[in-house]
Formats: C-alpha cells, structure tokens, sequence
C-alpha cells in the first residue's frame, strides 16, 4: 500500500492505537484503505517533517493513522504546529479538532469527485456500490452533494512524478552510482527512469503545479469538502508489477499536488471480505471540516468497529516473489534506448543488464509525461517555489 504499510497493518491488528505515516503520493491514506483504519494526511506544512528520510521535498507529508476518526482528532493537534527544523513548516493558530466532531453535516456542501472513480480510474463494482452508498449516507447526515469536476487523475500524476522522481533520484544519486545493487527493485524501477527528467522538465512541472494549484481556489469557495474513492480490496502480491508505477495513476497523488487534507476510512468491505475506502478531501488548513465529515459518517455506519480475526499460530503464506522485469525491454525503440544510455551516463550511473532494463522499460511512461506537460508558460510564469526570508527581515 505504501510506505507506511508497517503503521497501517499494525494499527488494524490493534498492535498499536495509532502510527505515523509519511504520504508523498498516497502513503498514508493507501495502507490505511487496504487495511480499513483512518489515515490523514494534513496540509502541507502543518506537521512538521523534521527527522523524516526525505523522498520528495515538495511531496512529502506526516500524517497520523488510528483506528477511527476520533483518534486521529486527538492525535493531529499534539503532533502538529510550526518547526523552524524543517523548512516547509508553517506558523498556524490550532482550532479544536476534537470539538469539530458532529454527528451530522447540516449545512455542509461537498463535492462529488465522480469523474476520478468512473472515468480517470475505472473502479471495481465492489468500490463504485460502496461509493454509491457512501453518498447516500453523507445525504441523510444532511450534506448537499453535488458532482464537480477537477483536471484528470493523470495530469495530477505526471506533475507528481515528473518532480518528485527527480527529487529522489537527486536524494540519491550518490548511492545509486556507487552501489545500485543494494537498492530494492521496486525502488530502482521508479527511480531510474528519472534520470531522464531534464532541467526543462523539471522546471515546466513546476509550474504547472503552481496553475493547478490556483484552479482549486473557486472550488474551494464553492464547496467545504470533496468526496473521492480511495483503494480496495488489497491485490495479491504475487501480482504484483513494480513496472505498474509508471503505468497508471492512483486516486491519492491529487491531494499531494494541490496539498489539500485528505482523510482516507473505510467505507465497507468487498467481495473477498477485504476493506474499501473512500477519502474526505478539503480546503487547505481545513483539517476540522474533513474529520468532521469523517466522524459522522463513521459514526453512522459503524464500519471502523469492525476489526480482522488473529489467529495465533497461523502460517504466514508462500509466496513466489514477482519478477523484477516485465519483459518489456526488448520492446524499446532504438532511439529510446539511445536516449537511456545517454542519461545513465551523464548521471555516472554503472548499471547491470538488469537494472539498465528497468531503466528501458520505464522510459517510454517517463518520456511522455514530460511531453503531455510541454507547453508555453510565458517568460514570467514563475514555477511553485516555496520559502521563507528570516523572521528578521
């Protein structure tokens, strides 16, 4: 589910009330879905990252998860608030998260982000039923809902990756010339790639995270919340592809880029008896309204009561690990391959037949992201930068 599998999986065993996450394009809110706990992921700058393993500095989030709603409202306030250790940190008066939490949402007007489940990302029938019945729900509690709609789950990915892949590939570049071998597949298969993100790129994604970011502001005075799907059931790992990263979006990166709350629960279970989420997103610093929407739709349903069997003494299953290659690189063209040798070597990376085919077969995902985002911004469209001069000045 992501990189902070660990806290969402020991959460929903009840090891633990609650966990720190770390989201950059869903890591918090994709292990609290499969695993049915609450995962939010705050605003941008408002817990601190200070003493976190960076992966993306424009990405990267703290955020709680718990088994319920309630636990994170007690949660956000004692872990948030402004630390000059970090430098995306800012200063912002707490209201009372705890005293937000309603039974019912009388008054609230919530946009339905349907177009992310039915068309950008075409869900499973058992997350389009328990959407649908989500909604009803937030009705009844007495939420106006209405369909909106926002730029497509893709475009929101490929400014996601475009400058977050080429932060961390900058985070490590040093290691991945010296000893790329000792880095885990899946890493590589993200990260390699990279290295094909020019300057241009890099640059041209930026600001179009600054325009997509601005887009939100009428949306913002229009509606408090927004409802999405979130993920489920949970896929079998011996499906699984590391090549798939590069292959289709996710329903979380959205809420990275434009740096919304996002408030991922579970909302019912599949077919196989696996959990199925949806998330609450909301205005920036509007963490109060989404766990509000969240509580009284948990309180309704009732379906975060609903805790996994242990049973001591069980067998962990067998598993086959999945292969690193999807056998997609002979597949590439010659100037393609062209284009990744290059690369490789004006990043001094020494790379083995494997990890050089990794780097092919998510090359041609990576080179046209960068062109879906070419476009003429004008000399004084300035990218997303974000800093602060010293309290002094």
């Amino acid at each position: 589910g992501g990189s902070s599998s660990g806290s969402g999986a020991a959460v929903a065993a009840g090891l633990v009330p609650l966990a720190l996450g770390s989201d950059t394009g869903g890591s918090i809110r994709g292990p609290a879905s499969l695993c049915g706990v609450v995962g939010l992921m705050p605003t941008f700058g408002l817990i601190s990252r200070a003493g976190v393993l960076p992966n993306s500095y424009t990405f990267d989030h703290c955020g709680p998860l718990a088994r319920s709603v309630t636990d994170c409202a007690l949660t956000l306030p004692v872990i948030a608030g402004f630390d000059p250790l970090d430098a995306g940190s800012l200063q912002r008066e707490l209201p009372d998260y705890q005293a937000a939490l309603r039974p019912d949402l009388k008054g609230l007007r919530i946009g339905v982000l349907r177009h992310n489940w039915e068309e950008d990302l075409p869900a499973s029938a058992d997350v389009r039923h328990a959407m649908e019945a989500a909604l009803r729900v937030l009705k009844d509690l007495g939420a106006e809902l209405e369909e909106c709609r926002v730029r497509s789950l893709q475009h929101y990915f490929d400014v996601k990756v475009i400058i977050a892949e080429t932060e961390i590939f900058s985070i490590h570049q040093p290691d991945l010339r010296r000893r790329p071998g000792d880095f885990g597949a899946d890493f590589r298969a993200r990260a390699l790639p990279a290295a094909l993100f020019t300057a241009n790129d890099y640059v041209q994604a930026t600001r179009e995270h600054r325009r997509v970011v601005a887009e939100m502001e009428p949306l913002y005075a229009q509606y408090d919340a927004f409802i999405t799907a979130g993920q489920g059931e949970a896929p079998r790992l011996d499906a699984h592809s590391s090549l798939a990263f590069w292959q289709r979006a996710n329903l979380f990166t959205a809420s990275n880029v434009t740096s919304q709350p996002a408030l991922e629960l579970c909302n019912g279970f599949g077919t196989h008896g696996l959990p199925l989420g949806m998330q609450v997103l909301g205005r920036p610093f509007g963490e109060a309204t989404v766990l509000r929407v969240g509580y009284a739709y948990e309180q309704a349903t009732g379906w975060y009561q609903r805790h996994p069997q242990l049973v001591p003494g069980t067998q962990a299953p067998t598993l086959t690990p999945p292969s690193v290659l999807a056998g997609t690189a002979d597949q590439t063209d010659a100037a393609t391959r062209d284009a990744c040798a290059v690369a490789a070597q004006r990043a001094g990376l020494n790379l083995n037949d494997e990890q050089f085919a990794q780097l092919l077969e998510g090359a041609p995902y990576a080179l046209a992201m960068a062109k879906r985002l070419r476009r003429d911004h004008g000399y004084t469209n300035e990218p997303a930068n974000i800093f602060s001069f010293p309290a002094t000045f």
